[in-house]
């Protein structure tokens, strides 16, 4: 991976190139979400294999925290506008003065929080893994920093504070920096300003999904929004479904 400085704060990326010929080479972003990296979000799930291959120039980084991404432990280091700007540091560190945008969960918060401090930047926002939770909710529920916090895996009980940390454990993860992150990354959207969004938008959310709220509440909000159903999908899994993939190309080929 490649290093580039965002404002004192040193992130980790991959700018990866169409690998067929003839394809537009249009840069999309991806920004993943909470606790994961862009190994497990978007490569792992062959989501970077997807879109080099139907000729988009790729560009993946691992957000503050995550990663191979600089650890920080103060939560308002995480807060979502200085983690888009992040990505808009990237943008600019690449040369791209505009792509599409993608994240999953977290990721989708902060790419919405960029489309909405920077359109000019955004030609496509695609959010995956958050639905309305973007407008009524703040993020995951803080008892998962007390879960990265906790002594072991085995002093939790509750099931999707033990989901968190044996993710986090599985991927190597740094705990107190996800905690910090979780304390800081708390901030929503009113349905005034997503409905100022004004890039084509498309929200995908499993029908499995318990943490993410509903895609076509929050697509109502958003002008010309569109909003698909991963069927039979949760939280984590829908990520890298097959037809999610699919309707993402076919998104992307029809936004202007």
């Amino acid at each position: 991976m490649q290093r580039f400085d965002s404002d004192g704060v040193s992130l980790a990326y991959l700018d990866l190139a169409p690998t067929i010929e003839g394809g537009s080479g249009d840069p999309i972003v991806l920004v993943h979400g909470f606790g994961s990296s862009h190994m497990v979000n978007w490569v792992n799930t062959q989501w970077s294999k997807t879109l080099t291959h139907a000729g988009y120039r790729v560009a993946l980084l691992d957000n503050r925290g995550h990663g191979q991404s600089q650890k920080l432990y103060d939560p308002e280091a995480y807060n979502s506008n200085i983690m888009a700007e992040d990505v808009r540091r990237l943008m600019d560190h690449l040369g791209i003065e505009r792509a599409d945008v993608m994240g999953y969960s977290m990721g989708a918060r902060i790419s919405a929080h960029l489309a909405l401090a920077h359109p000019e930047r955004v030609r496509a926002l695609l959010l995956g893994g958050l639905g309305i939770h973007l407008v009524e909710g703040v993020g995951l529920p803080l008892g998962i920093a007390d879960a990265m916090e906790a002594p072991s895996l085995a002093d939790l009980t509750d099931p999707m504070q033990r989901m968190f940390r044996a993710f986090a454990e599985n991927t190597g993860s740094d705990l107190r920096a996800l905690a910090a992150c979780i304390r800081g990354t708390r901030q929503t959207l009113t349905a005034e300003q997503v409905g100022q969004i004004a890039v084509p938008t498309l929200i995908s959310v499993g029908t499995k999904d318990d943490v993410s709220g509903s895609g076509p509440e929050l697509a109502a909000l958003i002008p010309g929004a569109e909003s698909f159903d991963i069927v039979g999908r949760d939280h984590n899994l829908a990520v890298g479904d097959k037809t999610h993939k699919q309707a993402v190309l076919e998104f992307l080929s029809r936004r202007a």
